[in-house]
């Protein structure tokens, strides 16, 4: 999507991983580049930065220097209504994501997936098949290497590309190849005006500017997402995959038969059984994984292999430990209800569940059949566990809190017996006590190798 751009002066708002790629895609494309983080910036940052002679400044943002950018690149974690950013467009600065950037100086094929939940699993299962089926393809966005710092070091002729909302909503110009949208549960509602249908058209933008010659890979078995499809028709070829009913073209699965098909290629059919990735979440996000790879014409061995191989992601139902007959299961990245009900729902043993962190507008019913069926005694890890004691109370007698990873998991080693399982799947954000979900998930594997 190679574009010609006229802009002198660039100026990057965060300087995470998402922040120093644009800049360093921005001074290698020959720009003038000034970065600002309002927080401090990771030592591996300031020595990305310093490597190339960007202008950098942390602990504030210098708004005169700021507000004469020619753009601004913002980074995904920086809201829309931040006071800067509505000043910046006030004065007609084009405000953009790093995924728009980066698009200007590629002519790659991008494979973007986004989802409420299964985007981190759906983005390297299908990464792992294409390389299989060795194809000239990169893995980026909000997983691993950004984007723009792919795009200045590397030479690919293909990238999937995991994209959040907050990704998402700095598109203007950019377009997918393939886009998948694997569902749509709310989350994140307080950087929607707390409007479910804001969040909805923002996961949409993973179609935007694809036409007649793009595919749009979606979960036909997502009421949400199939309500608001019917009333905002997409332009690219449809591709839809289901658990409930057969579909052509598409994906769906019969008695344990994955059927993959699409127009003027022939149908591929293969046992389900050997697949690496258990759960019903998990067939969705290797239905939309198989798609894709039907569309670029990997072999059907490259992708049965693939799929036997495949290790799920680091906390995503990560298998820690077992211990005296007990497993302990890292789920830290489930962290809406939806992935939590999806964590529970593929446990066979009782569970001893641990949740809590920052309440982003959760609604719990929904998980109390579950929890009732599955779970024994629920650990609420957070600050303020308010929400978690007055949804479950009424279906678990056993509720604890704790506002320690360590004595979270000791108890729930002193609650367990052979047989059960320990999952961490927290339904919370986690910065009311961890730097990020990773941190949570590793503090968790920590403590759990520690009995």
């Amino acid at each position: 999507m190679k574009v010609d751009i006229k802009y002198k002066n660039i100026v990057v708002l965060g300087a995470g991983e998402s922040g120093t790629g644009a800049a360093i895609l921005a001074k290698k494309q020959g720009y003038d580049v000034f970065v600002s983080d309002k927080a401090e910036i990771k030592e591996e940052y300031i020595k990305d930065l310093s490597d190339h002679n960007i202008k950098w400044e942390h602990g504030k943002h210098s708004e005169e220097a700021i507000l004469k950018a020619d753009c601004i690149i913002k980074s995904p974690g920086i809201p829309d209504k931040a006071e800067l950013i509505v000043k910046a467009r006030q004065l007609n600065i084009p405000v953009i994501s790093e995924i728009e950037w980066a698009g200007y100086f590629t002519d790659a094929k991008c494979i973007g997936i986004t989802g409420t939940n299964g985007k981190t699993t759906t983005t390297t299962l299908t990464y792992q098949i294409l390389k299989n089926g060795g194809l000239n393809v990169g893995l980026a966005g909000n997983i691993g290497k950004s984007f723009a710092r792919s795009v200045a070091e590397d030479n690919f002729d293909y990238y999937v590309l995991e994209l959040s909302s907050f990704q998402l909503d700095g598109l203007i110009n950019f377009k997918n190849h393939i886009s998948i949208l694997l569902n749509i549960t709310p989350d994140h509602l307080d950087r929607y005006e707390y409007k479910i249908e804001n969040y909805i058209a923002s996961k949409f933008r993973v179609t935007m500017n694809q036409d007649e010659n793009d595919f749009f890979i979606y979960n036909l078995d997502d009421p949400i997402l199939m309500h608001y499809l019917k009333k905002h028709p997409v332009k690219a070829q449809h591709l839809g995959f289901s658990l409930n009913e057969e579909v052509f073209p598409g994906a769906y699965v019969n008695e344990d038969q994955l059927h993959v098909g699409i127009i003027n290629k022939n149908e591929i059919t293969m046992n389900f059984d050997f697949n690496a990735l258990q759960g019903r979440h998990n067939r969705y996000n290797t239905m939309a994984a198989t798609v894709v790879s039907k569309i670029l014409d990997v072999r059907k061995e490259v992708v049965r292999e693939s799929l036997k191989k495949f290790e799920n992601v680091e906390h995503r139902l990560q298998p820690i430990a077992d211990i005296n007959g007990v497993q302990y299961i890292n789920d830290s990245k489930a962290t809406n209800v939806n992935a939590a009900w999806f964590a529970l729902e593929s446990m066979k043993k009782t569970v001893i569940w641990i949740a809590g962190g920052i309440d982003k507008g959760n609604e719990y019913d929904s998980m109390k059949p579950i929890v009732r069926e599955k779970v024994k005694a629920l650990i609420c890890l957070g600050k303020d566990n308010t929400k978690l004691h007055e949804a479950f109370t009424e279906v678990l007698e056993n509720i604890t809190e704790t506002t320690s990873m360590k004595e979270a998991v000791r108890m729930a080693a002193s609650m367990a017996q052979e047989g059960d399982v320990v999952l961490l799947a927290p339904c919370c954000s986690s910065f009311d006590l961890f730097q990020n979900y990773e941190d949570r998930g590793r503090q968790f594997k920590n403590a759990v190798l520690s009995l």
